[in-house]
Parts: structure tokens; C-alpha cells; sequence
């Protein structure tokens, strides 16, 4: 009796020790995984903040603050960021040069670095997101010709909408950065406040327009009816004349 009252100290010891190591078991690996999150989040922003400083701050200031040179970015958010390195617009190689698509001058995990930190510096937009593969065609090409249309071409090709500035053509644009574009509203486009089902459906239109059908034969610069119609008529009527005068030459 006196062993048995003796060894129940012990006894809750071990009980004790045993609810620890398995609560240990449960929460550590937990632990360590969000550990690691933090561990990753912070290089990631300490890579963006890096390749900012290098690449951005000349011209957008150390914190996004704008400068002579450009504008303030502290409201551009992930989308924003994404959207610019994204499609090659910046960086700039000088202030006065007009922002073109062209081939990006980050890789991914660059990108990706860079928006994380450009994201950090305030609250604008998040990144959209976008599935083309579910949107609508039809609905689609209503939002397009209601918004994007006047400015953009009915078929996607770009022009001149004044003030300087060129409405670019979408033959480049993926759901992603059409996405990002409408939320945004780069430059003089205006940013808009559609939900995710028009989104879907917007992306999807756009990406209809990169291979337009052409049940009327061959297109003219992808610039409707109109310009066919102009060609027809005057291969034909080249064809009439020429036709006319060799009948005209032949022999009696």
C-alpha cells in the first residue's frame, strides 16, 4: 500500500510528460510549417525590396512615394505591379520613354518578389482571379463592346484614343493581365468594377479575338467588313479591265 501511494507522484509526472510530448507531436510540425511561411514571406519581401531599389526607386522613390520622374505606386498593389512587370512595361530605360509590351526584364521568381514588395508598401488591388476556360463568349463580347471596345477595336487591334496616348492591341494580352488591366485601369483606361463572372467572361472574349473567325474568306488586317469589302471591289474591277482589254485586243 505504502509502495502503491508512494509511486503515485511519479505516476502524474509521467502523465504529465506524456500530454506534453503528444501536444508537441500535434503543434510542432504546425509550428515549423508556419515557421517556414514567415521565413519565406520575409526573403521574398527583402529580394523585392532589393531588386526595387535597383531597378524602381530612381524614378517611384525608396517607398513608392513617387518622385519627378514617376508617379507614386503605393496604392498600385500586386495587381498593378504584376501587371506592368508582367508585360514588360517596366522598367523604363528613361523616364521620358512612352510604357510598350515587350518581352519582361524579370524572370518569374523576380516578379513575384518585386510584387510582394510593391504590395506591402500600401492597399491597392490584389491580383484578380481570372479563368478564362469558364466564361462566357457572349456575355463576354457584350462587356467587351460596352467598355473596351471604342478604345481598344472592335476586334482587339488598338488605336489612337487622343491625348498622346495609343490603346494597345490584345493580341498578347492573357486572362491574367486583362484581369489586372480592367481592375487597375492602366494609364488612361479606366479601372472598372466588374465581378468575377464578367471577368471570366471578358478573358474569355479576348482570348476569342487572338483567332477570330473568318467565315467570309480571306481578312483584311483584321479590320472588318469594310476594308474586305474595299478589296473585293477592286480586284474586281481591276479584273473587269483587264479582262475587257485583252477581249478588246484579241483577233477578229
Amino acid at each position: 500500500m505504502l509502495a502503491a501511494v508512494g509511486l503515485r507522484p511519479y505516476g502524474a509526472l509521467v502523465l504529465i510528460a506524456a500530454t506534453v510530448g503528444a501536444w508537441a507531436l500535434i503543434v510542432g510540425p504546425a509550428t515549423l510549417v508556419a515557421g517556414a511561411g514567415q521565413v519565406n514571406q520575409v526573403a521574398s519581401l527583402d529580394t523585392g525590396r532589393a531588386l526595387y531599389l535597383q531597378g524602381c526607386a530612381s524614378c517611384h522613390g525608396s517607398a513608392g512615394q513617387g518622385t519627378p520622374n514617376g508617379p507614386s505606386i503605393v496604392d498600385a498593389g500586386a495587381a498593378g505591379a504584376d501587371f506592368e512587370l508582367r508585360t514588360g512595361r517596366m522598367p523604363l530605360a528613361a523616364p521620358s520613354l512612352p510604357e510598350v509590351r515587350q518581352p519582361p526584364a524579370y524572370d518569374e521568381a523576380q516578379i513575384e518578389a518585386l510584387v510582394a514588395f510593391v504590395a506591402s508598401l500600401g492597399n491597392g488591388p490584389a491580383i484578380p482571379d481570372v479563368v478564362a476556360s469558364v466564361g462566357d463568349l457572349a456575355r463576354g463580347r457584350q462587356i467587351y463592346i460596352a467598355n473596351c471596345a471604342a478604345c481598344h477595336g472592335a476586334t482587339g487591334a488598338g488605336g489612337t484614343v487622343g491625348g498622346g496616348f495609343v490603346a494597345p492591341g490584345l493580341d498578347l494580352a492573357d486572362p491574367r493581365t486583362v484581369a489586372e488591366a480592367t481592375v487597375v485601369g492602366p494609364g488612361p483606361m479606366p479601372a472598372f468594377a466588374f465581378d468575377r463572372q464578367q471577368l471570366d467572361d471578358l478573358a474569355a472574349y479576348v482570348e476569342e479575338l487572338h483567332h477570330p473567325p473568318h467565315p467570309g474568306g480571306l481578312p483584311v488586317a483584321e479590320v472588318g467588313p469594310v476594308a474586305e469589302g474595299f478589296l473585293a471591289f477592286f480586284v474586281g474591277i481591276v479584273t473587269l479591265v483587264a479582262v475587257a482589254r485583252w477581249t478588246g485586243r484579241a483577233p477578229r
